[in-house]
């Protein structure tokens, strides 16, 4: 199988890289100064991303890390701090963000305590040699949390949706974790009206009843040296709640 490093694009060794820290600090504390006061995220991002120069990729980076101190503390309130006996995953959203940290590709650290991508979908998906490995992480840190269920939901109109489930569901014989996958036309709406949901997607956070932080867990226990860009003068503490 071809090796692919996803989420990799070149420049973002300059663009993310030591020198450029200060500027997106600083950019950053500007946008999240903006949000708190009314402006969407999107003019923004605009305004600032164009004081600072910014890439197209800066700015969408930006728009990811940040968010509102309400909305943080929101997201914490709705916080498990536990692994529940179910959880309900958002499949692709969980899955590229495990492969990005394997391929040594950029990850965001959000202001709600979520690691981000900016990897995309953009409609297609294609299995790639670090998603075997991706897969096996996932369902063995469920097994190691004690999780008994776990149901995925993939984007049924994405490329090689199907593929990905069998996949999945091939991996979790013979394991501890009882694995559903289901493909759905609408996942986004779908987990937003759910409870005990994985998901590092914003707009599910701010919808949904409860959530579990699986992504982050994952990662800092599993690929200890996944390229995660921490912005220094972001406030990032929130209380949580468990049940």
């Amino acid at each position: 199988m071809e090796v692919v490093r996803r989420g990799y694009v070149p420049k973002d060794t300059v663009e993310f890289g030591p020198k450029a820290i200060e500027k997106l600090s600083a950019a950053a504390q500007e946008l999240v100064f903006l949000m708190e006061r009314g402006y969407d995220t999107k003019s923004a991002s605009t305004f600032v991303g164009n004081h600072h120069l910014l890439s197209e990729r800066q700015r969408l980076a930006l728009a990811r890390i940040v968010s509102t101190a309400s909305a943080v503390q929101a997201r914490k309130q709705k916080e498990l701090l536990q692994a529940p006996d179910s959880l309900v995953l958002d499949g692709f959203n969980a899955i590229i963000t495990l492969e990005v940290a394997l391929s040594g590709s950029l990850l965001l650290e959000g202001m709600d305590g979520t690691i981000r991508d900016l990897a995309g979908l953009r409609g297609s998906y294609r299995i790639v040699d670090k998603t075997v490995q991706a897969v096996e992480l996932l369902l063995a840190r469920l097994e190691t949390l004690g999780v008994q269920r776990a149901l995925f939901y993939l984007d049924q109109q994405v490329s090689n949706s199907g593929r990905l489930r069998a996949l999945l569901l091939e991996q979790a014989e013979n394991r501890s974790v009882k694995v559903q996958v289901e493909l759905h036309p609408s996942v986004d709406g779908l987990l937003s009206r759910m409870e005990r949901v994985v998901t590092a997607d914003a707009i599910i956070l701010d919808k949904c009843g409860s959530w579990y932080n699986l992504n982050r867990t994952l990662i800092e226990s599993t690929v200890p040296e996944a390229w995660i860009l921490r912005l220094d003068g972001l406030h990032k503490e929130g209380t949580s709640c468990q049940s």
